[in-house]
């Protein structure tokens, strides 16, 4: 991979698109390397006074609103932040000039020599991605923990403290930009149907994550659920040590088999089985069973002994908006999964209760089938209370199989809730959408959900 240093930078015009975090920590670098920097942000300018603050009298130039064509065509290299399409119109008619669009990550990625672990997937990124951090750190080692959470990858790069292994969480519309990323360890934890608002069908969501061993070599491993066979997998082989976990189909090893309350690691000859245990883990259903195998799988591979990620496991607490439990009220539980964007992630959920559940959902559709939720709602759900720009949508798709209330907000749907779920029930917040109708991120409506929870007499 083409190392690149400031002297690469120095002098050009970079053009960064988008003004959000990764926006922001991308121009602050490009800038300290000597390059011209303009940001190109499609929003209005409210909203952004501390970046304005910071950026402006550094000499960094601002446009607001519609992308301007000249800040494009006349750019050396294109920097996008992961919320911008890589497929507009404008970014289109740069790559047919010759310019060259890379994303943040990528960018990042050129400057950095130490081993990455990167971690994408549909569903779990997150708590895998700290999970290993926590397995690393507990081993002993010096860890970065960023990406698509936390901190961007370009931070790492600006300098400061060297890691021993950065561990990144990858989202699709950042291994859409990538060229030369090259994670020593690679995992990906499942793919369902998603942001079919942003990708023409699965086909090429899948293609995106699968991605993310594109530049793997025979020295690198790649942590793969066993269940993946299903997806469009790469036309390509994978060259490094391929290390599946969870159902893994008739004819391939199983590096980390898993059940109710162990996961079990085999990497292969000359190597000793561990077992790691789950009965003290904090962390609820077979999913969370199934990112724990990834994260000790990669955990393994960067050297950390089994004691040390036994001890980040028994440690580890679920993350907000995962499942979590907010509150029992007169017998009822109530569970926050405002995290849980697409119909894959609902049913996950739905998996880790046995008792009758009150669940609530809606937000923005990202496109795809609601029915491969059916089976679940018409075995566990007594009711469903649906809100948002994708209630009617949602209505439609249950109306024969479960009870279906519409709501206006979230204060109206916890009140229903309350008043429809009897002792010994589960009320969940699952919306299986986007939370951009109502709220800036799924951040607020989960702590929007648990206010109205706390409420509750």
């Amino acid at each position: 991979m083409t190392r690149w240093t400031s002297d690469n930078l120095a002098g050009r015009a970079i053009t960064v698109v988008g003004l959000g975090k990764s926006g922001l920590a991308a121009a602050r670098f490009c800038h300290a390397a000597g390059a011209r920097v303009t940001v190109s942000e499609a929003g209005t300018a409210d909203g952004f006074a501390e970046a304005i603050r910071e950026l402006e009298p550094a000499g960094i130039t601002l446009e607001f609103g519609p992308h301007r064509p000249e800040t494009f065509t006349r750019a050396d290299l294109i920097v996008l932040s992961p919320g911008v399409p890589h497929t507009i119109d404008i970014l289109e008619t740069s790559r047919r000039q010759g310019i060259p669009v890379i994303g943040e990550m990528e960018l990042a990625a050129r400057f950095i020599r130490e081993p990455i672990a990167a971690v994408t997937g549909t569903n779990g990124k997150t708590t895998t991605t700290r999970l290993l951090g926590d397995m690393l750190k507990y081993a002993g080692m010096d860890v970065f923990v960023g990406g698509n959470i936390g901190n961007p990858l370009i931070e790492y790069a600006e300098g400061g403290p060297r890691a021993d292994w950065l561990v990144v969480e990858v989202s699709s519309f950042q291994l859409d930009t990538m060229e030369a990323f090259h994670p020593r360890i690679g995992c990906l934890l499942n793919i369902s149907e998603d942001h079919l608002d942003r990708y023409p069908d699965f086909r090429a969501y899948a293609a995106s994550k699968w991605r993310l061993f594109r530049n793997q070599t025979d020295q690198d491993a790649a942590v793969i659920n066993g269940a993946l066979s299903h997806t469009e997998a790469p036309t390509w082989p994978l060259p490094g040590q391929t290390l599946f976990f969870g159902d893994v189909p008739e004819g391939r090893r199983t590096a980390a088999a898993i059940s109710p309350t162990a996961v079990r690691l085999d990497r292969g000859p000359g190597t000793d089985r561990v077992t790691i245990d789950l009965s003290a883990m904090h962390l609820v259903g077979r999913h969370n069973a199934e990112n724990v195998a990834a994260a000790a799988l990669a955990a393994s591979a960067a050297g950390a002994a089994p004691g040390d990620i036994q001890a980040a496991l028994d440690d580890f607490r679920s993350l907000p908006h995962r499942v979590t439990f907010v509150r029992e009220v007169r017998g009822v539980r109530y569970y926050d999964d405002s995290k849980a964007t697409n119909v894959d992630a609902v049913a996950r959920a739905l998996d880790s209760f046995h008792q009758p559940v009150v669940l609530l959902m809606g937000g923005r559709d990202k496109g795809g089938s609601y029915h491969v939720l059916d089976e679940r709602l018409q075995a566990k759900v007594c009711q469903l209370i649906v809100m948002g720009e994708a209630g009617d949508a949602i209505a439609q798709a249950f109306r024969a199989i479960v009870p279906v209330q519409p709501v206006a907000d979230m204060g109206a749907a916890v009140r229903l809730a309350a008043d429809t779920a009897r002792e010994g029930q589960v009320v969940l917040l699952s919306p299986a959408c986007s939370s951009f109708d109502m709220y800036a991120n799924y951040h607020q409506r989960g702590e929007d959900f648990c206010r109205h929870v706390q409420q509750l007499a």
